[in-house]
This record gives C-alpha cells, sequence and structure tokens, in this order.
C-alpha cells in the first residue's frame, strides 16, 4: 500500500476513535478519502431495510440520496454482498448516471457478521481508476467504519 493511503487510513482511524455526532465524522472520512487521486467524488451509503441512503459525502453532488437494492452499481453491491469495480460506467448498463464526467466507480460493502450495513461508493474521472490496491485499502477502511454504522 502506497504512503498516500497508508497516511488516509490513519487518519481515518483517528477520525473514528473521535467523540462527536458520527454524521460530522463520517463526512471528514469523505474529505479524507476524497482528497486522494482519482478520489473525485466519495459517498457514503446506509441500507435502510431494502433501500441505500446517503449519510455524508464529499465531491460532486448526487440526487441520488436513495437508491433501492438491485438498482444501480450500488445496489449490485448490496445483491452480491460484494465490492464491485467498473473500469468504464458508460459501458455498464447498471450504472446511474448523476454527471457526464464519471468514467469509472468502485462501491465497497460494510458488513458486520451476516448484515450488510452500509457502503463505500467512489467516483472517478479517470477510466479504469480503481484496481486491487484501492480494493484492499477500502476494505480497511470498510473495517473501520463498521462501528459507525
Amino acid at each position: 500500500m502506497t504512503s498516500e493511503l497508508q497516511i488516509a487510513l490513519a487518519k481515518i482511524e483517528l477520525l473514528v476513535q473521535q467523540s462527536g455526532p458520527v454524521t460530522e465524522r463520517l463526512h471528514a472520512v469523505c474529505r479524507v478519502l476524497q482528497a486522494l487521486p482519482d478520489y473525485t467524488g466519495v459517498y457514503l451509503y446506509a441500507l435502510e431495510g431494502d433501500t441505500l441512503v446517503l449519510k455524508a459525502f464529499h465531491g460532486r453532488v448526487t440526487e441520488h440520496t436513495r437508491i433501492p437494492s438491485g438498482q444501480g452499481i450500488c445496489g449490485a453491491s448490496v445483491q452480491t454482498r460484494a465490492p464491485v469495480i467498473v473500469e468504464d460506467v458508460a459501458g455498464d448498463p447498471r450504472y446511474l448516471a448523476c454527471n457526464l464526467e464519471t468514467r469509472s466507480e468502485i462501491v465497497f460493502p460494510i458488513i458486520r457478521g451476516d448484515a450488510y450495513l452500509a457502503q463505500i461508493d467512489v467516483d472517478s474521472d479517470a477510466r479504469a481508476a480503481f484496481g486491487a490496491e484501492d480494493e484492499a485499502f477500502l476494505r480497511q477502511v470498510a473495517k473501520l467504519l463498521e462501528p459507525l454504522f
């Protein structure tokens, strides 16, 4: 893992351990993640019933504040209970377009036991921006965030 990702992970760990409103800490985590190269927009959704509900974000505003399970790339992660990486959103019929600049996306679930709690959704303006290193990094971020959901 690059030193930049290690530094971001350390910052997120500190934010999670702080006291204060959970929403403020989640927004701060989004700011840390969005500062990483190619992380254009970062969105944290919680699963409420069978709907993903936007809890925090940093980057571009999205109209997708509520996403039914099974819709879009975010909903696909709920259905499969697994990370989803899309190298080119223009070629993926599941993609729910928010803006024309987004080229790739990664969604990483936050799971406790058998319960799918939430997800980290990252958009990038770069095609094929996300790979194994991002997936490994977001796995660690998800573990840190799990107690907040």
